[in-house]
């Protein structure tokens, strides 16, 4: 092969490496561009699919966007220290409202939805207790050959202590302001025991607008009821049954009764 075919054999392998090395440079360019819009693509789908979820929550309380985004904020401040983080976001924002006005939207919207949600639980409890006296016709839901019988003296009262598992079974009616002020400091120690069984001697079943407005009027938190810290029950004879197992027959209202596993234990309205 004479030198001038060697030198153009020369000049094509060069062209040739050029060009594949060319190719795998725009292949390259063409993976990364690929990659990046697809990683594009995600960060906006993660986005968008974060601001749906963000209109969804707000929704479901009644709020716009901007609202959600001022509440998620507040948050992140003061009242996030502070507060229980079951503050609900109409709370948040009416504690922190910026006029008269709107401090009333808020409490109207939040007065509004309580109210409806304390109608959904008495609709419910009214189910309850219709199953109870459908599937269990002769049974009680309070046991009496489980009562004790025993009373307990002053000392052992005054020594008693509340267990987190401990509730109490309050007797009372609509119009008893001494049952009221008992009912006041009992509350006020809701937190160290289990909850408080309220049974209103005067309210037929039925009446459940009378329970309502009775709870209402005691500040009674839809969201205890709703926790079971505080049941709302009509007393349809339970009172009879227990305080003749606990020696308080005939005892002005109100009759306390503390619950302790098996358990009933008669409990004097002067220690609250």
């Amino acid at each position: 092969m004479n030198s001038s075919a060697r030198g153009r054999g020369r000049v094509f392998r060069i062209v040739g490496c050029a060009i594949l090395t060319a190719l795998s440079t725009l292949a390259g360019a063409g993976e990364q561009s690929n990659s990046q819009v697809s990683t594009r693509h995600t960060t906006e789908a993660s986005a968008t699919q974060q601001l749906d979820h963000q209109t969804s929550r707000a929704a479901r309380w009644g709020l716009d966007d901007n609202e959600w985004q001022r509440y998620e904020v507040l948050k992140q401040g003061i009242r996030g220290s502070v507060s229980a983080a079951t503050l609900s976001p109409i709370e948040v924002l009416g504690i922190h409202s910026r006029s008269t006005e709107e401090r009333r939207r808020y409490a109207e919207q939040w007065a509004i939805m309580m109210r409806e949600d304390a109608e959904r639980i008495l609709a419910f409890q009214r189910a309850y207790d219709e199953a109870q006296r459908r599937l269990y016709p002769n049974g009680l839901l309070i046991d009496a050959s489980m009562l004790n019988a025993h009373k307990t003296d002053l000392e052992a009262l005054e020594k008693l202590a509340w267990q987190p598992t401990d509730r109490v079974l309050f007797f009372t009616d609509t119009q008893c302001s001494t049952c009221d002020a008992v009912l006041e400091r009992l509350v006020s120690q809701l937190a160290q025991f289990s909850g408080i069984d309220v049974y209103l001697i005067n309210v037929s079943p039925g009446e459940e607008s009378l329970i309502r407005e009775w709870a209402a009027s005691k500040q009674i938190s839809p969201q205890w009821v709703k926790e079971h810290k505080v049941t709302l029950n009509v007393d349809a004879g339970a009172r009879d049954r227990v305080a003749a197992h606990t020696g308080q027959d005939g005892q002005a209202l109100p009759v306390l009764v503390l619950r302790r596993g098996d358990q009933f234990t008669p409990l004097p309205a002067w220690r609250f």
